[in-house]
C-alpha cells in the first residue's frame, strides 16, 4: 500500500477514534478533557514557578536576509514528544517576539499533531493556514522550512514532517510547493 494511503488511512482512523471519543463523553453531560491541557500556561505567557518547562528554538524569517533566525522560547515539558510539539508550533503560529517575520498565518490553528515510528511527525493545520497564506515560492518555503528546523531542531524523535491541512492531503500549500512527500530539515536556510 503506498505510504499516502496508508497515512491518509491512520488520520482518518485517528479522527474517527476522537469523534467516537467526543460522542461518548457528550452524551454523558462530560466533556472530555485534552491531557495537553493540564500543564499550559494562561494566556499571561507565564509558567507557574514549580512548572517544569522546555528551552525550544524556533525560526523566523528575516526580511533583510530572506534567511531563518533562531529565537529562544520556554514551553512547558509535557508528557510526550507529540504534547510538546504541539506547544512548540502553537508557539510559532504566535509570532517572533523579537521582530522577525513569523510566515504562519497567525489565523491558523493547530488541529492535530503525531509522530509514527520513523519519525515522521504529521502536523495537521486549520483551513486558515493555506486559504490566509501569501502565494509565492519563497513565502511557501519560509513557512516550511520554519515549521519543518524548527520542529527537527528540538526533538530527536523527529526526522521529518508531512503536512496536512484540515485533515487532508493538499498538492501545495499556496501553489508552489508539492506537500506530498514529508519535508527533511534544510539547514542551509538557516543564517549562520
Amino acid at each position: 500500500m503506498p505510504r499516502r494511503r496508508l497515512l491518509l488511512l491512520v488520520v482518518l482512523g485517528l479522527t474517527l477514534a476522537l469523534s467516537a471519543f467526543f460522542f461518548f463523553f457528550q452524551d454523558r453531560g462530560e466533556t472530555p478533557r485534552d491531557p495537553g491541557d493540564v500543564s499550559v500556561p494562561q494566556e499571561t505567557g507565564s509558567l507557574p514557578e514549580d512548572a517544569a518547562v522546555k528551552t525550544v528554538v524556533l525560526f523566523f524569517l528575516s526580511e533583510n536576509d530572506g534567511l531563518l533566525h533562531p529565537e529562544e522560547r520556554t514551553i512547558p515539558a509535557g508528557p510526550s514528544v507529540e504534547w510538546e510539539a504541539r506547544r512548540l508550533v502553537e508557539e510559532l503560529i504566535k509570532g517572533s517576539r523579537t521582530g522577525l517575520i513569523s510566515p504562519l498565518p497567525p489565523e491558523s490553528e493547530l488541529r492535530q499533531v503525531f509522530i509514527d515510528r520513523g519519525g515522521t511527525v504529521v502536523v495537521d493545520f486549520s483551513r486558515e493556514f493555506a486559504d490566509r497564506h501569501p502565494s509565492g515560492t519563497s513565502a511557501e518555503m519560509a513557512t516550511i522550512y520554519c515549521l519543518v528546523n524548527s520542529l527537527t531542531r528540538n526533538f530527536d524523535a523527529i526526522k521529518r514532517v508531512f503536512i496536512l491541512v484540515n485533515g487532508s492531503e493538499r498538492e501545495t500549500l499556496s501553489g508552489h510547493i508539492s506537500l506530498a512527500e514529508p519535508f527533511l530539515p534544510l539547514p542551509s536556510l538557516i543564517a549562520q
